[in-house]
C-alpha cells in the first residue's frame, strides 16, 4: 500500500459541535474526497480503494465520531491492521469549551449523540470528552474552535492541512502567539507569559507594526531583558524537546503570550519556530491574534 505521501488520509474527528462538518467542506473544496460517518473498520478498504490509481482527488478525508456507538475500540483495531501495511493516516481533532458547545447546541437545536432520557446535554459532552481522550492524544493536530467563527476555521485548516501530510518520525511541535486578553489556547502543552518584555504599544512610531517586523523583533528582544530572556527560553526549549520525544511523545504546543497578541508575542514565536526548524524539529507557527485590537 502507498504511504501518505503520494496520497494523503486524514481522519477528523473531536467533540460534537467543534466544527467536524465544517472541516469536511473546507477540505472538500481543496479537492479531497470526503465521507462523514464512515464505520472506522471501513477505512482500509477506502484506503486501499482510493491509492495505487490514477485519481482525481488530491486526498481522503473521513469524518469519525460517536454515531458508531464502539468507535475507540473499531478506531484502535483499523489503526493497528493499517500500521502492518506500513501505512499511518493523520488524525485531526477539534474541541472547544464546554459553554460554547452548550450555545452551539442550542442554536441548532440538534440532539447530541449520547443524549438520553436520563442524560442531559452537558453530562452528555463531559462523558463524550472523556471518552475520545484517548483519540486527542493520539492526534497530529489539535485545533480549538472556540473563539472561532466558521471563516476563522475554514481559514487555519487551509493553512495547516499541510502539516498532517508531512512525514516525520520525531517530534511535531507547533508554536502559537496569542494575546492574554482574548483568549489563552486551551490546547497548549506549554504556556509562557511574555508580558514582562518591553512592549512596543506604548511608542507610537511602532505601534502600528506587528512582531514580524525587524523593528519590534529588535525592540523587544535586541536588549535586556529580551535578549537574555530568550537566549535562556531557547536552550530551556532544545534541552526538554528531547526529553518529550524520548518519553514517546509526537505533539506539542508551544503558546507565548503577551497583553494584545500583536508584538511580543508575535516576536518571540517567530524566533522560536526559526531556531526549531534550523535545528531539524518538524515546526509550525500560528499567530492566534496577531489581527484583533
Amino acid at each position: 500500500m502507498e504511504g501518505s505521501e503520494s496520497f494523503p488520509v486524514i481522519v477528523v474527528s473531536g467533540l460534537s459541535g467543534a466544527g467536524k462538518s465544517t472541516v469536511l467542506k473546507v477540505f472538500e473544496d481543496l479537492r479531497f474526497f470526503c465521507v462523514d460517518g464512515m464505520p472506522a473498520g471501513m477505512l482500509p478498504r477506502m484506503v486501499k480503494l482510493f491509492t495505487g490509481q490514477d485519481r482525481m482527488y488530491r486526498g481522503l478525508v473521513l469524518g469519525m465520531d460517536l454515531r458508531q456507538h464502539d468507535f475507540i475500540d473499531e478506531w484502535e483495531n483499523t489503526r493497528a491492521e493499517l500500521a502492518g501495511e506500513g501505512f499511518r493516516p493523520s488524525l485531526l481533532f477539534l474541541e472547544a469549551r464546554l459553554p460554547e458547545l452548550v450555545r452551539r447546541y442550542a442554536t441548532t437545536r440538534r440532539p447530541h449523540p449520547l443524549e438520553a432520557c436520563n442524560i442531559g446535554l452537558e453530562q452528555a459532552l463531559e462523558e463524550e470528552k472523556e471518552i475520545l481522550s484517548p483519540l486527542r492524544e493520539q492526534a497530529d493536530l489539535v485545533i480549538d474552535t472556540t473563539t472561532y467563527s466558521i471563516h476563522d476555521l475554514r481559514r487555519s485548516i487551509q493553512e495547516k492541512w499541510s502539516e498532517l501530510t508531512e512525514k516525520s518520525s520525531g517530534l511535531r511541535v507547533h508554536v502559537m502567539s496569542f494575546g492574554f486578553k482574548h483568549d489563552v489556547p486551551t490546547a497548549a502543552d506549554m504556556v509562557m507569559d511574555l508580558r514582562f518584555l518591553p512592549n512596543p504599544y506604548f511608542d507610537l512610531n511602532l505601534r502600528p507594526l506587528s512582531g514580524k517586523d525587524k523593528a519590534i523583533s529588535d525592540y523587544v528582544l535586541g536588549t535586556e531583558p529580551g535578549s537574555v530572556f530568550i537566549e535562556k527560553y531557547l536552550d530551556f526549549l532544545q534541552y526538554v524537546l528531547p526529553l518529550y520525544e524520548a518519553e514517546g511523545r509526537y505533539r506539542l504546543t508551544i503558546a507565548v503570550g503577551c497583553t494584545g497578541g500583536r508584538h511580543r508575542s508575535v516576536a518571540t514565536a517567530e524566533r522560536i519556530f526559526a531556531t526549531l526548524k534550523d535545528k531539524g524539529y518538524l515546526v509550525s507557527l500560528e499567530h492566534k491574534h496577531i489581527h484583533l485590537k
